[in-house]
Formats: C-alpha cells, structure tokens, sequence
C-alpha cells in the first residue's frame, strides 16, 4: 500500500507539475489554485508529522485518489465544467471519504454505541462538506470567481454538493452497520 502512495504521489506532483510550468505567462492566482494540489496532495503525511499519529495507509490512499480526481482533474484539467455530473460524482466520494475519516477517529476512541457511531459518521461528513462549501464561498468572495456556480443556478449546487456528500456518508453507515452486524 505504501509504494501505491508513493506512486499515487508521484503521479499527481508530475502532473501538477507538468501544468504549472504550461502556466507560467497565466495570472498567479491561476498559478497558486495549480499549485495548492502540492501542498493538498501531502496533508495525511502533514498530519501525521504534526500530531504524532499513524493514518492508516488505505485512507491516504482514498485522499491522494481523492485529491487527484477532485482537485487536478475537477479544478485543474476542469473536468468540472466539461462533465456535469463529475462535481457529484467527487462529493458523493466526498462524503465516503470523510466517513471513513470519521470511521478512524471512532477506531481510536474504541466507541461501540452503533447509534453514536452513526450519528457521528454522517454529522461528521456533514461538518466537513459544510465547511467545504463555506471555503468555497469565501474564495468567490475575495478572489472572484464562481465555484458554486451560484449565478447559473443559485443555491441548487451548493445544496446538491451537500446532500450527495449526505447519501455518501449514508452509504457508509450502512455498510458500517452491516459489518459490525455480521463480524
């Protein structure tokens, strides 16, 4: 799994790095958007160093996959604006990934309440794909721009974002529910 990552890893920097350099008479802000995904791509290793803690390698293998298809090939290669549904496809995927994180953090505090823990993986997805929508926002306000393609059709994006991220997090729950029933 390890060498997946690393491998995953690499993959996303050459191609981050193989647009950048394309970019170089573009606007900086275009640039540093570009560019984030070095920085975005490396946050579970970030993590780990920082707070002292092991991830488990298959959920930094779901974020560098993750982080690929949502940041370099949403944002960057704009796969966004080319196919529709590719914005629902990654929140939906959002809302399994932050599950999953939610499913790690309940595996150290070692919580059995299925009703908690339940409450807690979808709560937590919530959390995270309303915050999500709220940097969103913010970056609109104060670099321009239309992530939430709010002039095209209002409010619908943001809300469909969020609920698609909810059936993720749902999905989750159940296939939790149904481990632990059959474990």
């Amino acid at each position: 799994m390890k060498i997946l990552n690393i491998l995953l890893i690499i993959i996303t920097l050459v191609c981050s790095a193989f647009t950048i350099f394309s970019e170089i008479d573009q606007d900086i802000v275009i640039i540093l958007k570009d560019s984030s995904i070095i920085l975005t791509v490396m946050v579970p290793y970030i993590i780990q160093k920082l707070f002292k803690v092991k991830l488990n390698d298959g959920l930094i293998t779901i974020w560098i996959i993750f982080i690929f298809l949502a940041h370099y090939l949403g944002v960057t290669a704009e796969f966004y604006n080319k196919w529709p549904l590719f914005d629902k496809i990654t929140h939906t995927m959002s809302g399994i990934l932050t599950s999953y994180i939610a499913l790690v953090i309940l595996n150290y505090q070692k919580t059995k309440n299925k009703v908690f823990n339940v409450l807690f993986l979808v709560s937590f997805s919530w959390l995270c794909a309303g915050m999500w929508e709220v940097f969103e926002f913010t970056c609109n306000y104060f670099f321009g721009g239309d992530a939430q393609r709010v002039v095209t059709t209002g409010v619908s994006d943001t809300m469909w974002d969020m609920i698609v991220a909810f059936l993720g997090s749902i999905a989750v729950s159940i296939w939790y529910i149904l481990k632990s029933k059959f474990s």
